[in-house]
């Protein structure tokens, strides 16, 4: 398992689209394929441009081609990704577990950033957490982190998606306006994530490998899916460790088209 985790921190493919100081890998996705290419990694989801012609045909105007549909910009609230009523459930179960002074328990905020404070808040309470906490396995708790990365960019919440890389944003080898810019032409975008096959330790860290499908639907109408694998890492235990530190984040992912 430790020799796939290294291979896996060689990160392929570019994109328009909290742990202690990440592992993390060169980041030499700008070679691995021509052009824009729908991956997660680093934040990038766009078209892949094809091959345009030197020059109209003889006989032929050339053809005009048809405007995208302009996405909508800004966060889109919890209420209106799953309904008032179910983000109302979810905003008090926030309230619930959340210790701070003014959480972000909103149904106004994204479901991305209020699930964050949900496993924000749980993380403090790993050796006794609430009953609205639940009771997932480490495994669980690593592929979650993947889902609220594309739920966060699905709702155009791009600072709670750069937070779940590694290092504040850092592993995702963009500063943050250029991981939110990468997104411009994206409409939409899902995953399936699975739960990882195992859990490994190594070099005072956690490590767990998240399969997952990506699906994205682009403003000018063409969709793209890639297949492949997050790593996600955290802090083990270990004195001096903050809350922070022992969070599952994104340290590496591989995707190729599907």
């Amino acid at each position: 398992m430790r020799t796939l985790l290294l291979a896996m921190t060689a990160l392929a493919l570019p994109l328009t689209a909290c742990g202690g100081a990440p592992e993390r890998p060169a980041n030499d996705m700008a070679s691995a394929a021509p052009g824009n290419i729908a991956t997660s990694m680093g934040g990038d989801v766009a078209a892949v441009p094809g091959a345009l012609p030197t020059t109209a045909p003889p006989t032929a105007a050339p053809a005009t081609p048809a405007p995208a549909t302009p996405i909508p910009q800004g966060p889109k609230s919890c209420a209106a990704e799953i309904g008032e009523a179910a983000a109302a459930r979810l905003a008090e179960q926030c309230r619930m577990v959340s210790p701070a002074t003014r959480p972000p328990c909103n149904a106004a905020n994204s479901c991305a950033m209020i699930r964050d404070e949900i496993a924000r808040s749980c993380d403090l309470f790993r050796d006794d957490p609430p009953a609205e906490c639940g009771n997932a396995s480490e495994g669980e708790r690593a592929a979650d982190v993947v889902r609220r990365y594309y739920d966060a960019i699905n709702a155009r919440d791009y600072s709670v998606a750069y937070a779940q890389w590694s290092g504040r944003g850092a592993a995702s080898g963009k500063s943050y306006d250029a991981f939110a810019a990468g997104f411009a032409d994206t409409r939409s975008v899902t995953v399936t994530a699975r739960e990882p096959a195992d859990v490994e330790g190594g070099a005072g860290s956690l490590y767990a490998e998240v399969p997952v499908t990506v699906d994205a639907a682009l403003a000018d109408g063409k969709r793209q899916r890639f297949t492949g694998a997050y790593v996600i890492r955290r802090v083990n235990d270990v004195d001096g460790a903050s809350t922070d530190q022992r969070r599952w984040h994104i340290d590496s992912a591989k995707l190729t088209p599907a």
